[in-house]
């Protein structure tokens, strides 16, 4: 019988791998707490509608890559793709739309049916945050400006670049639909066959087009810009600015778009040159209709959400395993004493692993390979002189020390 392997597309996270993916986590919590946003959780899978209205039933994501199963009831049921459509339902079943803006911080895995690749898993991980309920220029920047510390916070920042675009509001882009279309139009037997398709159902999906032969075509395409109202500009250039106070660098890219009708405004992505083509570590922007989607009022939404993997890849190097201090009892009579000091430790913060097996040697041996900072030796000498013998196992020194000056010592 061969051994059981972790299925196509997904992966264990042990030692090193763990330390990077939990400290991204924790690294992202922290810093969403400062800027005030609340941490929710999800159902991992949803009933399918919530992902096909948030989604859009023709794009790649609902017609190609979603794990959706039909449970014993016959329901259609579907592991959730992203975060953001799943937020939204949450803010209606809980009756939140009436306690409005809400900011909240999110972090789990997601689950679509893709090629496996550098970073891309079918299980995959990501930060999430949202602010939903407010329609200010100051909640764009302050939800970008909330990325880029995190970003700082992990050692990354250096490596990514702000692109900023604008999609403006509706009246902007339907009249950059219409331009998009003549111009395409007048390409049309030069598009890909998916591109054709596109311009048909969602003309601005061909900006963003990966086919080599379109993005030669999308290059010479018009901008949003000459179809702006002023106030999609004045709201542009407010964003623009409140970026300035904030700090954060940012360059412009036309070429930002985003292909569902109800994102307006804000698009905009962090990317680094250091992951090939997998370049997007974190990207976000502006909608509106998502709430009114799951039964809400209207409620204009701001967020972003960043792949755990690329972040953990763009580290330099993984958080140290934590330290710890070896308990190595030493003769039977020694267990119980042992056991004391670890919880007593513990009590004051420290970390603690009792020995259990072999002898002395072994012991030590194992507290070395686990990188144990310093191991406490205790028999029944000293335990008849409340003492142990406390060993740093990075210098090798080794002294008796009392009991009750363990916590101090070791802090």
């Amino acid at each position: 019988m061969s051994t059981p392997q972790p299925v196509r597309g997904t992966r264990d996270l042990i030692g090193e791998e763990a330390r990077r993916h939990f400290h991204v986590i924790e690294t992202a919590r922290r810093v969403a707490a400062l800027y005030g946003y609340d941490e929710w959780s999800t159902p991992i899978f949803e009933e399918t509608g919530v992902f096909a209205r948030g989604l859009g039933d023709t794009s790649d994501v609902v017609t190609k890559e979603m794990y959706t199963f039909t449970d014993r009831g016959g329901d259609s049921l579907t592991l959730r793709p992203e975060a953001t459509a799943g937020v939204c339902r949450a803010l209606v079943s809980n009756g939140l739309t009436q306690s409005l803006p809400q900011k909240i911080f999110y972090a789990g895995p997601m689950f679509r049916y893709e090629r496996p690749q550098k970073g891309r898993y079918r299980q995959f991980h990501q930060i999430d945050i949202e602010v939903l309920g407010s329609d200010s220029p100051l909640a764009d920047a302050e939800v970008i400006a909330c990325g880029w510390h995190i970003l700082q916070e992990l050692g990354v920042a250096q490596d990514t670049v702000l692109e900023l675009n604008t999609l403006g509001d509706k009246t902007s882009r339907d009249a950059y639909r219409a331009a998009l279309v003549s111009y395409f139009l007048g390409h049309k037997d030069e598009l890909s066959e998916d591109s054709i398709a596109r311009l048909e159902r969602n003309p601005l999906r061909v900006v963003d087009s990966k086919d080599e032969g379109d993005r030669r075509i999308v290059a010479h395409a018009p901008t949003i810009d000459g179809c702006l109202t002023e106030p999609a500009y004045a709201f542009f250039e407010k964003l623009q600015e409140h970026l300035a106070r904030f700090g954060v660098p940012f360059r412009r890219n036309p070429r930002i778009v985003r292909g569902l009708d109800y994102y307006s405004h804000t698009a905009f992505e962090f990317v680094t040159t250091r992951l090939g083509a997998q370049g997007t570590v974190m990207g976000g922007g502006r909608y509106e209709g998502l709430v009114e989607e799951m039964g809400g009022p209207h409620t204009p939404c701001i967020g972003w959400a960043a792949g755990i993997e690329r972040l953990s890849m763009l580290m330099a190097a993984a958080p140290p395993a934590p330290a710890s201090v070896a308990i190595i009892p030493v003769g039977d009579a020694a267990e119980a004493a042992a056991l004391d000091i670890a919880q007593s430790l513990r009590a004051a913060g420290i970390r603690a692993e009792m020995a259990y097996r072999g002898n002395l040697k072994r012991r030590m041996e194992r507290a070395n390979r686990t990188g144990a900072r310093a191991a406490i030796i205790l028999g029944e000498s000293e335990i008849a002189g409340g003492l142990v013998q406390l060993k740093d196992l990075v210098s090798g020194e080794q002294a008796a020390v009392p009991v009750a000056e363990l916590v101090r010592r070791l802090k």
